[in-house]
């Protein structure tokens, strides 16, 4: 009995891990208990102070930089041709500032200047045989004439020893007669004749002579194609790369790569104009207009800042990203200056001046509460706070114009949704 009574009379500890775990769940509680006995005079970082200043108003908008003038340089499409992939053989370097007429890209040009050989030889040859043929045609001709001729004085003198038949025998008379009718029968077919073989000699020149303009034309495509092969820059500016597909992979053309008819692998751009067009929401259509003046920053140079005017304004929208119900509209800012870094796609981000508000009443714009369709403010009196109702004009994402209900100096919670109870403690 004596033992029992000695361990009744000694304190309970609690084991080290339960402790831990009361001294973490008090602390909170702790915190949150001594934050709100904190008078609200104390805590300057829930009050605002009603000023008087300007308030300005941004649309911030996101797009891509382009230049207004540039000559885009495609692979170039062969007329009268069927050719795959052409080889690169010569390229000037991105980056490049080049002169009107400077050499910007030259492709192996020897299957071209193949063609163009072969197909000069094709047309040579043609013309060679039309000179013959026309030569022939004139050999030809001058044979006939002389048939024409010799059967012609044939029959005048058949026509002459036809008038004897009154003095000749009979025999003979018939003779006669019979050298005239042979005379007048091959006269008549050497007329005849003599229109076929002219009409097909000229049919047969005809012929050669639409074969030799035909190689002509092919000819003349293929010394076209084999210009083409060098590529010269019809403007001044400035060399750049488009990434574009490339046997399997994504990059931009180097010498030696091969690249298809028709697709654009390089442009010269005019670094001295330049314009981002960005996507204006519809909600946002009727608080611009061109003449606009705004701020572009490029998220690949964070220091760096030009100023831009909003020049053309899309009248038509189109669907939106997220729903067919939200319209978006084009927007063509023209900006204001160069720089070296300025480039063509990359991406900008422009700071739309909507206009300013000088010498008005300012609030942060979180301390506006609404109520029943109407704003009010939590004003600090001598005893706490009361609801004050407000008139709210122009705001900004930070700030908003206070048109009645407060005047300056006067403060405010900075909080509208803050417990009431707890703000008007004195």
């Amino acid at each position: 009995m004596g033992q029992i009574s000695q361990n009744r009379g000694k304190p309970k500890t609690l084991p080290p891990r339960i402790v831990s775990v009361l001294v973490l769940v008090a602390i909170p509680f702790l915190f949150l208990h001594f934050r709100q006995g904190r008078p609200l005079a104390d805590r300057t970082d829930s009050l605002a102070k009603v000023e008087r200043k300007s308030l300005s108003q941004a649309l911030r908008l996101n797009g891509t930089t382009q230049a207004s003038r540039s000559f885009i340089v495609l692979a170039p499409r062969l007329e009268g041709a069927q050719v795959g992939s052409m080889v690169v053989t010569r390229l000037v370097p991105a980056g490049t500032h080049v002169k009107n007429g400077d050499l910007l890209v030259e492709f192996d040009p020897q299957a071209q200047t193949k063609d163009y050989l072969d197909k000069k030889s094709t047309y040579d040859n043609l013309v060679s045989q039309v000179a013959q043929k026309q030569t022939d045609e004139e050999i030809a001709r001058a044979k006939d004439d002389t048939a024409m001729k010799q059967a012609e004085d044939e029959l005048k003198r058949a026509q002459l020893e036809i008038q004897r038949n009154e003095v000749v025998s009979r025999i003979d008379a018939e003779k006669n007669q019979e050298a005239v009718d042979e005379g007048q029968a091959t006269q008549k077919q050497l007329k005849e004749t003599y229109q076929l073989k002219r009409a097909a000699a000229v049919a047969a020149i005809k012929i050669l002579e639409i074969q030799r303009d035909r190689a002509k034309e092919a000819m003349r495509y293929a010394l076209a194609n084999a210009a083409k092969m060098s590529v010269h820059s019809p403007m001044a500016g400035v060399v750049v790369y488009n990434t574009i597909w490339l046997g399997g992979r994504m990059g931009t053309v180097q010498q030696g790569d091969q690249v298809r008819p028709g697709v654009p692998f390089l442009q010269v751009v005019d670094p001295s104009k330049m314009e981002v067009r960005v996507e204006l929401n519809q909600v946002d259509l009727l608080k611009v207009h061109p003449g606009q003046k705004a701020e572009m920053r490029l998220d690949a140079y964070p220091g760096m800042m030009l100023p831009a005017v909003l020049d053309e304004l899309s009248p038509l929208g189109h669907t939106g990203q997220f729903t067919v119900m939200v319209r978006s509209f084009t927007a063509r800012f023209l900006v204001q200056g160069n720089d070296p870094r300025l480039l063509p796609d990359l991406s900008a981000a422009m700071d739309l001046d909507l206009g300013t508000d000088t010498n008005v009443l300012v609030v942060p714009y979180q301390s506006i509460g609404t109520e029943s369709g109407y704003s009010f403010v939590w004003l600090k009196n001598s005893s706490g706070f009361e609801k004050r109702t407000v008139k709210i004009g122009r705001r900004n994402d930070l700030n908003a114009v206070v048109e009645s209900g407060l005047a300056e100096g006067d403060v405010i919670r900075r909080d509208a949704g803050e417990d009431s109870g707890a703000a008007e403690r004195p």
